[in-house]
Order: structure tokens, then sequence, then C-alpha cells
């Protein structure tokens, strides 16, 4: 399998002065690649047609140069498959919503499955036209964040629902768990070298809740993969990682931390693995030379690290890339980080 020597390294936590660059949302509507795909497709086309998807996943690749391909995909397929209706108008609507009425429902893993494995073919077909020096990670969505989604179709808010419905979130990771699990095999077989769960709803819990309900079915889910899982929630605090699963070298594969958090602190605190993130994606709309300047401020801190405590770093956004982001200032950003640092 070819692979981003960087990306490895990172991984690995071995030392290196220019960290490997992804993006979340890098294949994206900011993106005119994207925008002339989009113009002939609906976006369950272009998730579900493992070609087209491929060629979506790629664009920003050959454009920008990034070192890593995320698959190009949606995070609620899986409550697709387990028979909640999906479409997009253009946003997500699923065609019901949970309660405590409607968990049986819920399509198991045996039945539900089938409808996911265009996500290998995806992957399979991403991994063959990358070129071979870049890597490949796939994702599905963390089992808190699935969870408000299927009680409230959308994450808006406090989550207020989602909230007064917590005795149902157990039963359902008794459903959702074993989907996931083989969700990410999928994805696995079909050439991801690592799997990222996006929980970007985890932040609307306190810490101690957190920690009481979210971090369990992450730990289950890294115990099973262990080390090929990456994990990154929009929003949370220093005190919703006090959890093993977060300090436990032996579990996960890395983290990732939005622009709330100082970089240079996450690579000192965090040694899990990989620490993935995070310049602010809102600085990208700004005019070229402002936004230059803050380019080098943000990238300043981390030079002044010697290379030894720069090693694990994944560079990105905080969140991932704005619909009417700047090209310009993409190409901007991946430049300087390398030149800046090298």
């Amino acid at each position: 399998m070819n692979m981003n020597e960087k990306f490895q390294k990172a991984l690995a936590r071995e030392p290196q002065a220019v960290p490997p660059i992804w993006f979340m949302r890098q294949a994206g509507r900011y993106h005119q690649h994207y925008q002339k795909i989009r113009a002939k497709h609906s976006f369950m086309e272009m998730c579900k047609d493992p070609v087209l998807a491929a060629e979506v996943a790629l664009g920003p690749i050959m454009d920008f140069d990034f070192d890593v391909s995320i698959l190009f995909s949606d995070l609620l397929f899986p409550l697709e498959a387990m028979g909640m209706g999906l479409k997009y108008e253009p946003g997500p609507q699923l065609g019901w919503h949970l309660s405590a009425e409607r968990l049986k429902d819920l399509k198991r893993v045996d039945e539900a499955l089938p409808a996911l494995q265009f996500q290998k073919q995806a992957a399979i077909e991403t991994r063959k036209v990358l070129p071979q020096h870049k890597s490949l990670i796939g994702f599905v969505g963390g089992p808190w964040t699935l969870f408000t989604y299927a009680v409230e179709g959308a994450h808006k808010g406090g989550l207020e629902a989602s909230k007064a419905a917590l005795h149902l979130f157990k039963p359902f990771c008794e459903i959702l768990l074993p989907l996931l699990k083989a969700n990410i095999q999928l994805q696995l077989d079909g050439g991801a070298e690592v799997i990222m769960l996006f929980d970007t709803s985890a932040g609307e819990l306190s810490p101690a809740l957190y920690r009481e309900i979210v971090a369990p079915p992450l730990a289950e889910l890294a115990r099973a993969f262990p080390k090929r899982l990456g994990y990154y929630a929009k929003g949370i605090q220093a005190a919703h990682l006090r959890h093993a699963v977060f300090s436990d070298p032996s579990l996960l594969a890395g983290l990732g931390f939005d622009h709330r958090w100082e970089i240079t602190d996450s690579l000192r605190d965090y040694k899990v693995g990989f620490v993935q993130g995070n310049f602010d994606q809102a600085l990208l709309f700004m005019e070229p030379g402002t936004f230059v300047a803050q380019v080098e401020r943000y990238l300043a801190e981390v030079r002044k690290l010697p290379i030894e405590a720069r090693g694990g770093w994944v560079s990105g956004l905080g969140h991932g890339v704005l619909p009417g982001t700047p090209e310009a200032n993409v190409r901007t950003l991946v430049k300087m980080i390398r030149e800046v640092l090298s």
C-alpha cells in the first residue's frame, strides 16, 4: 500500500520539522473542482458512486498538494443504513426521529451493513487514483453525534431534545456500535490507513457528562481497533479528555483539536498519537496581506519548538474549510506551512 511518509511519521510521533497537511472538508463547496462535479450530480450520487467519490477526493490533492486524502462521504449514512431514511435538500433530512417507541425500528448490523458497502468501494477507488506518496483516511461519526442527529435531525442550539433523551443513548449505542465497528472495518479493508471519529456535537455536553456517557463507547471502539482510530470533537475542553481512552497510548491513533486550543500545548500535553489541527478556518477569509501576517504569527509559535517537540503534528484547520473560502488563501497556507517550518 502506498502511503505518505510524513503522515506515517506523525502516526509514530517521529520528529520532523515539516508536518503532513490535511484539512477537514478539503473536498468541499469552496473548491471549483467540487463545484463542477456538483453541477452535474447530486450530493448523494457523489458519495455513493465510488468513482465519483474518488474523483471528488482527488481534486484537492492535485490542486493544493495536501499530504492526506480523506474518503468523500457523509457521517449520517449509518443512520440511513439503520432504516432512518436520508435525503439532502440541500441539507440532511432524516425520514424520522429517534424516540423510545422507535428504537425497535432500527435495523441491526447484519441487515444494515450492506447499505454501507459503497464506502469500501469508494475507498478502493480513491486509493487507485491517489498518487503513490499520498495517504488515505476514512471517517465515521462519533456515537454521541449520530445520536443527536437521530433525535433532532440536525446539530443545532444546545441539543435540548438530545439531552432530554439521554436515557436512550445507551440502548441506541447497543444497536449502533456493532454497525460502526463493521463500518470502520469496511473502510480499513478498502485501504484507509486511519479512521477519524468526528464528534462535532460533543462540545455541547459538560465535561462530567461527557466522561460518563460519551467516552465509554469511544473506548470500546478504540479497543476494537487499537491505534487505527483518530478522534476529533468540536468545542471540547481539557476536562472532557480526562478519561483513560485519551491517555492510554495503546488505544487511539491520535486526537484532533480545534482553533480554541494552543497547538503547542496540545503537542506537549497529549502523547496518545498524532495531534491534528488547528489554524482558525475563518481567518482564511482575510485579505491576502493580512492573512499572511496571521499565518506567520501562528507558525512562529510552532517554529520556536525544537523538532523533537513537533513530532506527531498533522497540520490542519480548527474545524474545516468553510464554503466560500478563497482558494488562493488555501494555497498560501499550505505553502507557508512547508516553507516557514522547513
